[in-house]
């Protein structure tokens, strides 16, 4: 049993009263977001304090300042010390706003106080564009092409790119046609006048033009689509049709015709595919099951995508069914120290199971007392606590931000004791976070928690559902969170949402219910997983992906023939849906060792998809 630190915990806590008071932070926050610097300024700014919440009021007016080109509230600020989340945060802002302005020589100065990872993505894209402007270095490689939705920074670092011929002259023209065809045409404009493209890409009647109105018509009938990009072969260059069989390929591909999409990927200019579209034409082989062609598109991958987990798996597996098992073993040995989906899955390749999940001994507390008394510690717990007493979500939402802040470049032991820190407050998200990071040692009762174990088990256990499989699939909806709410609207552990919650208490005959109660929420969640579980062949993969996308999509990706579970998976059109499979899936091998299930393997539970 873990020892409790109900009491050490907040004992160990400094003793401040809090120098800024709750309604004062509110009203801060508020003001704020009203673009108040007036009533900003009323409140102070709790420069150098010692309570870790009494920078927030500062922090707001130094942002407002930027907003209207101030850099000196910024510049006093960071100077005073303090809080040091709010600094390196601010200093991301300040970037951010000097990029803006277009003032290459303030970026050069403030960015070298921002290094490494305290750099966040659009700085760090300002400082390779200040770079590029001042110093005329080749600062980044051209890998942001590809990307349609792209922060100021790094739009206008493609731009850069563009201009100075970092890109080739086959990427810009693909970052062109992929703007177009995404609508953005602002953005498409800056581009086309940076690389001094002309109005060519905008011309009514041209080829270029063309290729849009085939992509249009291709997002809803690919089939018409490649028919009329055959017919009219004639009309466009080398480049424009391979972007275009390309792209109708990747459509073919996400509505799992297959044959169809390979021919059109044959047909592609490999030097204009988006990392996405590599790796369509790889699920587009593995679910026809051609292993040798297989084999051989995984050699031509990408760096990056070749050295990702997935495809070392799939290229294993190919190289098996081609009957070389010796160059086989060493990707999936190299793969299984993986603790995940892939690393599972070539454990068992090797013949080996997950035993029952390391755990350990709890934390010394004298190493949890040193991170109870660390400043960025007591920030993020004070945030936590903020918003539990004032019931506003968007200060736990801070929280959790300078929480996963706080923990950078901590070592294992130290990840270990902020996670048994969280779980003592109950913050099971923060503390399945904090475990997982690890890298060497490792707690999985920390990484797989079990709370609400008697309500779980109990439910589970009337509907003849596996618990681990439960657990598995809570964990990855609300990390146990119970008043979890996602942006659609679904709530609560089980992230129901209002319809399927009043639909199932229907059902059940629940009259009235609150669907962030812990107890509640299981049961009406258990329930429609039984339900969906029952509508889709008894099988948890197909519940699972229909628990996610609902039980039309699910049973639309199954295939005419019986299919390996883990190629449906892997070639689930809808990305949020398909990481969301392989993690519930794994979750639950996990939870059933350490519930002693017997014959528990991935494999096993992924199992054989039936025909439609």
């Amino acid at each position: 049993m873990r020892h409790s630190l109900s009491l050490l915990a907040f004992a160990l806590l400094p003793c401040f009263a809090h120098a800024i008071s709750d309604s004062t932070l509110l009203a801060a926050r508020e003001a704020f977001r009203n673009n108040d610097s007036a009533q900003l300024a009323s409140l102070g700014n709790g420069s150098g304090d010692r309570d870790p919440l009494a920078a927030w009021p500062g922090y707001w007016q130094a942002r407002l300042a930027l907003d209207n080109g101030d850099d000196n509230p910024s510049r006093a600020f960071i100077s005073n010390g303090g809080n040091a989340f709010l600094r390196e945060r601010l200093l991301n802002d300040w970037v951010q706003s000097l990029g803006k302005r277009g003032d290459w020589d303030g970026i050069l100065r403030v960015a070298p106080a921002l290094s490494g990872e305290a750099r966040d993505a659009d700085s760090s894209c300002w400082l390779d564009v200040a770079t590029l402007n001042r110093r005329q270095t080749v600062a980044s490689a051209p890998d942001l092409w590809q990307n349609v939705r792209l922060s100021d920074g790094c739009a206008r670092l493609v731009e850069e790119q563009a201009a100075r011929g970092i890109l080739t002259p086959a990427q810009t023209e693909a970052r062109m046609r992929l703007l177009l065809a995404g609508n953005y045409l602002t953005v498409a404009r800056r581009l086309a006048a940076a690389a001094n493209l002309g109005e060519r890409f905008f011309t009514a009647g041209g080829a270029e033009q063309l290729v849009q109105q085939l992509l249009t018509l291709g997002k809803n009938n690919p089939v018409a689509a490649l028919e009329r990009a055959a017919a009219s072969e004639a009309m466009f260059s080398k480049a424009q049709s391979g972007f275009l069989y390309g792209q109708l390929a990747l459509r073919s591909a996400q509505r799992l015709n297959m044959p169809q999409a390979l021919d059109a990927f044959e047909r592609a200019d490999p030097q204009q595919l988006t990392d996405e579209q590599w790796e369509w034409w790889l699920r587009a082989t593995l679910r026809q099951q051609d292993w040798g062609r297989l084999e051989q598109l995984s050699r031509r991958l990408p760096e990056a995508l070749a050295g990702k987990g997935a495809w070392q798996y799939w290229r294993a597996r190919s190289l098996q069914a081609l009957g070389r098992g010796n160059e086989a073993t060493p990707l999936l040995i190299k793969i299984s120290f993986e603790h995940n989906y892939y690393g599972l899955l070539a454990k068992e390749e090797l013949g080996t199971t997950l035993e029952a999940p390391l755990s350990r001994s709890p934390t010394p507390l004298t190493l949890q007392r040193q991170l109870l008394a660390d400043p960025d510690i007591q920030h993020a717990l004070a945030l936590f606590e903020l918003s539990l007493r004032n019931n506003k979500p968007e200060w736990r939402e801070d929280g959790r931000r300078v929480w996963r802040w706080a923990l950078r470049g901590r070592n294992d032991e130290q990840l270990l004791a902020a996670a048994e820190i969280a779980l003592e407050r109950n913050l099971y998200d923060m503390a399945i976070y904090a475990a997982e990071r690890t890298v060497r040692t490792h707690d999985f009762s920390l990484r797989f928690l079990t709370p609400y174990r008697d309500t779980t088990r109990r439910y589970a256990s009337q509907l003849e559902i596996d618990e681990a499989w439960v657990y598995g699939l809570i964990r990855q909806e609300s990390r146990f969170l119970n008043v979890a709410r996602s942006g659609v609207g679904a709530s609560g552990l089980m992230q129901l949402m209002p319809a399927t919650a009043k639909w199932v208490a229907g059902k059940m005959g629940l009259p009235s219910y609150q669907v962030n109660d812990v107890d509640t929420n299981i049961r009406l969640g258990t329930w429609y997983l039984r339900h969906v579980l029952d509508n889709l062949s008894s099988h948890p993969v197909l519940a699972t992906a229909a628990y996610n996308a609902g039980p039309g999509r699910a049973r639309g990706w199954q295939a005419a023939m019986p299919l390996e579970g883990a190629i449906y998976a892997e070639t689930i059109p809808f990305t949020e849906t398909r990481d969301y499979v392989q993690k519930v899936m794994a979750n639950a091998v996990y939870y059933a060792g350490a519930f002693r299930q017997p014959g528990n393997t991935l494999k096993s539970r992924l199992g054989t998809i039936p025909a439609r």
